[in-house]
């Protein structure tokens, strides 16, 4: 007998286990729990995706331009979307000083992008990034370059949630990293410091630290002083989750076999350079599906600014439907809003995951 007949003995008929059977088999029938989740969710589907295409596609009359076509079509009421977009989307900032906003988001948009792609991960994207933020703060504040003034507390919608995450992440990031290396410092009152701030902040809810920072932060500074409603609420949420990054990073710097420390001191590297060279750059990449889950829920995190009267994307889709011609649909504004926030976390988790694999490749077999 061959090798090759010797090596066939055993193996299953290829029709059962190759093609499109094949894949069924393994993939979705692969035992009698896996077959029967498949059923349900093919019932599932069966039964929830005829009545959406239904209420978004058939039902809705596209032509309608008022509430009372929509009511009369009873689908989705895709005129609300035409005709409220704007304030969505924007805000109370001023009617014709819209394209401000909307190139500013442009901007913070394609570097957070460019960010994302490892061809640009160079030294002049720091300096990139410092130009994007300083365009976004000339187009959105103005006052400079014939551009009238918009106070802050006008700003709202897609542009405020953007700044809100992009800072968030930015800041807390690096401040978490710095708590998580504190609490496993050996020297004690760092890190009984860093142990203190973490339990603190994570056994409080975001909402109370808003509150906090809103009402109760201007009775302790000194009279006459005074920091911005958006600065404290900005400065809210990356206390908030650098306290959350610096559990996962934490976890991370667990999960590092000691031998890679005493390697490090064996070559003689000092402690920030057995960090940043061989310690961090591990931990950060074991540590990338819970950091980019806590980068989305910081992300969805920014509609809870309403509770301190900052006009987000949540609270401008709240005033899109307070138009007496339009009320009774705020189900579909809150669609609305919900789509761009599903496009925007989505996209995060897929970069994660494209990342993640990338960064694996050199310990697949």
């Amino acid at each position: 007998m061959t090798q090759a007949q010797l090596s066939s003995v055993g193996r299953a008929p290829p029709g059962r286990s190759a093609g499109a059977l094949g894949w069924l088999r393994s993939q979705l029938f692969s035992s009698p729990l896996n077959a029967l989740l498949t059923v349900l969710v093919v019932w599932v589907l069966l039964m929830a995706l005829p009545a959406l295409v239904d209420y978004f596609f058939i039902k809705p009359d596209f032509a309608a331009t008022t509430a009372a076509g929509c009511r009369e079509a009873g689908g989705y009421c895709w005129a609300l979307v035409r005709e409220k977009h704007r304030l969505i989307l924007f805000g109370l900032y001023p009617y014709d000083e819209q394209w401000r906003p909307l190139l500013a988001s442009v901007i913070l948009l394609g570097i957070i992008v460019c960010s994302a792609m490892r061809r640009f991960w160079r030294p002049a994207l720091g300096l990139a990034w410092v130009v994007a933020l300083v365009a976004v703060g000339v187009l959105m504040w103005g006052g400079v370059f014939g551009l009238s003034y918009v106070e802050d507390a006008r700003w709202g919608g897609l542009p405020l949630t953007l700044i809100l995450a992009t800072f968030g992440i930015g800041i807390a990031f690096p401040f978490g990293v710095l708590l998580a290396l504190g609490r496993r410092s050996n020297m004690p009152a760092v890190r009984a410091v860093c142990i203190i701030y973490i339990e603190l902040i994570r056994g409080v809810p975001l909402i109370s630290l808003l509150f906090m920072s809103s009402v109760m932060l201007p009775l302790f500074l000194p009279e006459g002083f005074s920091i911005d409603k958006l600065l404290r609420a900005q400065i809210a949420l990356i206390l908030f989750t650098a306290a959350y990054i610096a559990e996962v990073v934490r976890g991370g710097l667990q999960a590092i076999p000691r031998g890679q420390v005493e390697g490090a001191d064996s070559l003689g590297l000092s402690y920030w350079q057995q960090m940043r060279l061989v310690v961090l750059p591990q931990a950060l990449r074991i540590s990338i599906p819970t950091l980019v889950s806590t980068f989305i829920s910081l992300f969805k995190d920014t509609s809870l600014v309403v509770i301190i009267g900052i006009f987000d994307l949540m609270q401008a889709a709240r005033a899109a439907v307070l138009d007496s011609a339009w009320q009774g649909f705020s189900i579909d504004s809150y669609i609305f809003i919900a789509v761009i926030y599903f496009v925007f976390c989505f996209s995060m988790s897929r970069y994660s995951l494209a990342l993640e694999r990338r960064l694996n490749q050199g310990q697949q077999r």
